[in-house]
């Protein structure tokens, strides 16, 4: 399969991942518009959160591929897992913005940091696999730009666990944390990209 295909299949999905998370902005009808809108606020910042998360995992999804010169089949199989999850990131996006001011936070939290708990830990095994031994390289890739997206990824795993298991204390923080690790990887990747 050429690696064009790969590329537009992952384009896709994380553009509908993307556009799923408007599903979660609703209001209930029968009440005041404005109250309604103002009651949703954990919707909004939920979906500011992940739809930053979402653009800067497919902002390094894109470096990635491009750090590529040619898939093999088991390349194709981790990407698919890979994108299976980003696909089901909009549903624990839903929970958080639902429940985190609720006595469910705790699992809404929970739920959501594992979700991009797996999504980091799969998105090193994509990057790993195919850098190992350079065995998915391009020739003429930069060694540093290769070192640097190993050692840009590496800690997501850490990072995304951490503020899972802050959920088990305090679901608020957690959520606080996740959007403070978007900024973080907003910011990482605007250096990273200038280097």
């Amino acid at each position: 399969m050429p690696k064009s295909r790969l590329e537009a299949f992952a384009d896709g999905v994380f553009a509908i991942a993307a556009t799923l998370l408007t599903l979660n902005l609703t209001v209930t009808e029968g009440h005041p518009l404005g109250g309604e809108l103002l009651r949703i606020w954990p919707s909004y910042v939920a979906y500011a959160i992940t739809f930053t998360t979402i653009g800067i995992i497919w902002v390094n999804h894109h470096l990635v591929m491009h750090q590529i010169a040619r898939v093999d089949r088991l390349f194709q199989v981790l990407n698919v897992l890979f994108l299976m999850v980003i696909a089901f990131i909009p549903f624990p996006t839903r929970l958080l913005a639902l429940y985190i001011t609720t006595g469910d936070a705790q699992a809404a939290a929970l739920a959501y940091g594992i979700t991009l708990t797996l999504t980091a830990l799969l998105f090193n095994a994509v990057w790993w696999y195919a850098a190992a031994g350079g065995r998915l390289i391009r020739q003429d890739a930069d060694p540093k730009v290769v070192t640097g997206i190993g050692r840009s990824y590496l800690p997501g795993p850490m990072i995304y666990s951490v503020a899972t298991v802050v959920a088990l204390v305090s679901p608020e923080l957690s959520a606080a944390l996740y959007g403070l690790i978007a900024l973080f990887y907003v910011l990482e990747s605007s250096v990273f990209g200038r280097a």
